[in-house]
């Protein structure tokens, strides 16, 4: 304790001016952890604002915080979600070309590296899984952006790099996709069609970062996504146990 070596006849002092000590030293602290698995703790107020905040190599954030066009609807009416539900694109199609319903998150890294990307998605339109099971995804300041199948690494189209992927890919942009008879949400993300390549993003150096997201099909409904390091299992990372990255506020 900060007072645990004065005279005990200054004891009473002593604990008066260590509560205000610490209420005065975290009158500038804009973070409060989570208290508990699903929430996503925070005293920033304005959405628009927000930082999530890596922790050891992991990065966990509900869909739902960002600033939405007005098609893309929030909905909680599905039990299998977190947060305050998901959201689900209702506007116009966008299958060729990316741009549609942007939403952005600002991504605070402090350890380096290869990061795998996977969100938790649903098909809420019809009841095929290879329709309106897709959203795009860029991440156009970082390092790289890839996707990898064993041996076999692709790159958005128009990003300086080759190979691109058969299937929807511009500026950038790659499609990112679920497939399965199973419509309803779980933690997949791929891209390449008919040859699913797993989606990875390089942070070569700690900073700040901008995924951004733009709407393609109608109907895929997002819950949340994750961001992880190869020291972390795809299981632990997208375990109900695990608590949402803390969220700061932007300058």
């Amino acid at each position: 304790m900060k007072f645990k070596n004065i005279a005990f006849v200054f004891l009473a002092m002593g604990l008066f001016s260590c509560t205000n000590d610490s209420s005065d030293n975290e009158e500038d602290i804009d973070i409060i952890s989570p208290e508990g698995p699903g929430e996503s703790a925070t005293n920033c107020t304005d959405v628009a604002k927000y930082v999530f905040n890596e922790n050891g190599g992991l990065l966990r954030v509900e869909f739902e915080d960002a600033v939405f066009d007005s098609d893309w609807k929030l909905k909680n009416d599905d039990a299998a979600t977190s947060g305050e539900g998901y959201m689900v694109w209702e506007g116009d199609q966008s299958l060729g070309t990316p741009g549609m319903g942007l939403a952005t998150y600002a991504l605070q890294v402090t350890v380096p590296g290869t990061y795998r990307f996977v969100w938790k998605s649903a098909v809420k339109t019809g009841d095929s899984g290879s329709d309106h099971n897709d959203t795009w995804l860029r991440f156009n300041d970082a390092s790289d952006f890839f996707a990898q199948k064993g041996e076999s690494i692709v790159y958005p189209a128009d990003s300086g790099k080759t190979p691109n992927p058969e299937g929807a890919t511009k500026d950038g942009w790659f499609k990112i996709y679920r497939s399965g008879s199973n419509l309803d949400f779980k933690w997949q993300s791929s891209t390449f069609d008919n040859n699913a390549h797993d989606i990875f993003v390089t942070f070569s150096a700690a900073g700040t970062y901008t995924m951004e997201i733009s709407a393609r099909s109608s109907g895929h409904a997002i819950d949340e996504f994750v961001l992880f390091t190869d020291a972390i299992s795809l299981a632990d990372a997208t375990s109900d146990t695990v608590s949402k990255s803390t969220i700061t506020c932007k300058n």
